[in-house]
């Protein structure tokens, strides 16, 4: 795949991850450029040469379109057609603009997978607070402790001028996902004939900021609290995983604790991190996976290649619509492509190679990350083999009512089982995401824990 030639308006060199105990924070004339040259998030404010990337001009206004009852957006590029679409058999004509992980499954599944590519819209934009933050963060966060926890860091956005791969994969764990959420969604893991089962999960999500009884005047190192109630089958309901999700896990581990309904019992649960078991996932996931990828950064060395135009799901409205049925989504191999909406942006891209001593089921990870909202669109995922194993796509889209990046499905793709994972999908829940929820501190205790998991 071909560089962009015009790779660093912000003047970003390529560099590995120094071996220092504490990295620096960017000159305050580097940060001068966010809002100018840069994005108030470090993108390149400008479109490309030939005007298939756009400029960025402050994305969707927040009234970009209705908001139904249940809180499912419009869909603002509704009556866009594709420009085009890629398939397996033209592919080879767009492989400059493809990932090693998308050439993948056109080779895997050559008569269904497919690409539809539609104009690109830089759509994202984030609160004026979260900006002004994000601006502090830029002369002031600095990575401590050899990269594995963060000083001086506010909301989101530690690094926007980042100056290696581990800062660039902060600015994605800690990237902005609106201050508290509750949110009612699924999970399909599909056995390669297309059948499948649903697990219904309840997630809050809350920033330590975010927090009612936030106090600033004491030092956290949370960075937010979550819990996740399933509410069906019935041989899981009730089940509830907690977490308290530390900046430095290495100083501090992440701190879990899972509900058991049928014991009735509370008890710590370290094997929430890393490549532990995703929740329900049938195998198909590690903890790590969760959120495109979560957790501590220490056991890989991370690297900044630089950036790529390429084509990656974006502005999923279409995906998210109340009017499908998950029966619509969940096909054999992989979800519905005709639902996807692929569109070409710059992504940073990240390795993360396995260190020497450490494990991991992933001995190495390709990050292909978005620009303007600093979120992990494609990881490709490869075993101890060196054999490509996992295909990660997050369909994206911005809650603009909320001004909120997220992600509508993350599907998780096992190109040797045929199996594949898909987390997310709404369609046919009471709600979509609540950004008004409101909880304290006291809400994310383990003696909560048993309150939240009544059937």
């Amino acid at each position: 795949m071909k560089t962009t030639k015009k790779l660093w308006q912000s003047g970003v060199l390529t560099l590995s991850l120094l071996a220092t105990s504490v990295m620096a924070a960017v000159s305050p004339d580097e940060a001068a450029k966010l809002g100018n040259t840069l994005t108030p998030v470090g993108a390149e404010m400008a479109g490309n040469a030939d005007g298939s990337i756009p400029a960025w001009t402050g994305g969707l206004p927040a009234n970009a379109g209705a908001v139904d009852p249940r809180g499912f957006l419009a869909d603002p590029f509704a009556n866009e057609q594709p420009l085009f679409t890629i398939t397996a058999q033209n592919a080879d004509q767009y492989k400059d603009k493809l990932t090693p992980g998308q050439l993948a499954m056109f080779k895997r599944y050559p008569d269904s997978y497919k690409m539809p590519v539609y104009p690109t819209h830089r759509s994202a934009n984030l609160p004026a607070e979260v900006i002004a933050a994000t601006k502090q963060n830029a002369v002031n966060t600095k990575m401590v402790e050899g990269g594995n926890g963060l000083e001086n860091f506010q909301t989101a956005n530690p690094f926007p001028i980042p100056q290696n791969g581990l800062e660039a994969i902060w600015n994605h764990i800690t990237r902005y996902r609106g201050g508290s959420v509750r949110r009612l969604v699924t999970q399909a893991t599909p056995q390669p004939n297309g059948s499948y089962s649903l697990v219904y999960f309840q997630d809050e999500f809350t920033f330590r900021d975010a927090l009612t009884d936030f106090d600033p005047s004491k030092e956290s190192n949370v960075l937010f609290y979550f819990k996740q109630r399933v509410t069906a089958p019935s041989r899981l309901a009730g089940n509830v995983l907690l977490v308290h999700e530390t900046l430095n896990q290495v100083k501090e581990p992440r701190l879990a604790w899972l509900y058991n309904a049928g014991q009735r019992r509370v008890r710590r649960a370290p094997q929430v991190s890393y490549d532990g078991p995703g929740t329900a996932a049938d195998g198909l996931r590690t903890s790590d996976n969760f959120d495109m990828y979560n957790g501590a950064p220490d056991r890989y060395d991370w690297k900044l290649e630089g950036k790529k135009e390429i084509y990656i799901p974006y502005n999923a409205y279409k995906l998210d619509s109340p009017n499908l049925k998950y029966s619509d989504i969940i096909k054999a191999g992989h979800i519905n492509q005709d639902l996807t909406r692929y569109e070409l942006h710059r992504v940073w891209h990240v390795t993360a190679t396995l260190k020497s001593g450490e494990r991991h089921i992933y001995a190495k990870r390709d990050f292909y990350i978005d620009e303007d909202t600093w979120q992990a669109a494609l990881i490709d995922h490869y075993d101890g083999r060196g054999t490509l194993w996992r295909v990660a796509e997050a369909h994206a889209q911005y809650y603009y009512d909320k001004q909120v990046p997220w992600y509508t499905v993350e599907t998780l793709y096992d190109l040797l089982s045929g199996r594949y994972l898909a987390l997310g999908m709404k369609n046919e829940e009471k709600q979509a995401y609540d950004f008004n929820y409101k909880a304290a501190g006291s809400d994310y205790t383990p003696a909560a824990l048993r309150q939240a998991g009544v059937r």
